[in-house]
């Protein structure tokens, strides 16, 4: 699928892996909107500078969620392309220190990292089945899953569950949506130079990039942004979860 004259949005676009991919799909020729919680000081005009809009919200929020669709498609642009980025990594013991996993833990990251990404799912969905066949696609959803769904490590049960929940839903969306001609598919990264890990000590990033057989280093963000690129150009990717670590196999801790 071509991207110009096409809109696209991506969640979480505000910093990591969807700010590298909402540059990378402007870069393209796509209209790219952003649909972020809490941008970093100086993001939102930075964005806006570079003809990437920005909405403020929660992927849980269903009218946040349509207000971001909206202004992706003003102009009467087609809602082609959504990538979800949007997430967050919690880390607990089943029996820690000061007792059981906390519940709410739990339950909010299953919340925001599966049933918020569905939010989103399905409300773009149904403003591309609206859509005229491009190539052969009405559209492309590219979801954001993680090694951590098939190698989860200890305390990461909730993260693991909800990420393995992205990958397991991938397959029946692409099924299911195939009738209107449009396509899922998930990308499960490894360890990546994202925010989550700019505290860490130069000293731990290099132990954790020790661990990627090859290339042995952290990923880069542009590298994911590279591949939802391919992803909405290669027509027969669909269904599929795709590991982008390295060669990377987490182990227990």
């Amino acid at each position: 699928m071509a991207l110009p004259d096409t809109a696209a949005l991506v969640t979480g676009g505000a910093s990591g892996l969807g700010l590298a991919t909402a540059r990378h799909l402007t870069s393209l020729g796509a209209r790219v909107q952003v649909l972020d919680l809490a941008p970093r000081e100086g993001v939102t005009e930075q964005l806006r500078s570079e003809g990437i809009g920005f909405s403020v919200g929660d992927v849980r929020d269903p009218e946040a969620v349509t207000a971001a669709l909206d202004q992706a498609t003003a102009d009467g642009l087609p809602l082609r392309v959504l990538v979800n980025c949007a997430g967050i990594v919690t880390g607990a013991r089943v029996v820690g220190s000061k007792g059981a996993h906390p519940l709410d833990t739990f339950a909010r990251t299953i919340d925001i990292n599966l049933v918020g990404m569905f939010n989103v799912i399905r409300l773009a969905a149904e403003r591309m089945a609206g859509n005229d066949v491009a190539g052969e696609d009405r559209g492309v959803i590219v979801t954001t899953a993680s090694v951590a769904a098939f190698d989860g490590q200890i305390g990461q049960a909730a993260y693991a569950a909800s990420k393995a929940g992205v990958a397991g839903m991938t397959l029946p969306l692409a099924r299911d949506l195939a009738r209107h001609a449009i396509r899922v598919v998930s990308i499960a990264p490894g360890i990546f130079e994202t925010p989550m890990f700019d505290g860490l000590s130069e000293d731990a990033k290099t132990s954790l990039s020790a661990q990627v057989p090859h290339p042995q280093r952290l990923g880069r963000p542009a590298e994911y942004a590279a591949l939802v690129a391919h992803i909405v150009a290669n027509p027969m990717l669909n269904g599929e979860t795709i590991r982008l670590d390295g060669a990377i196999r987490m182990p227990p801790q």
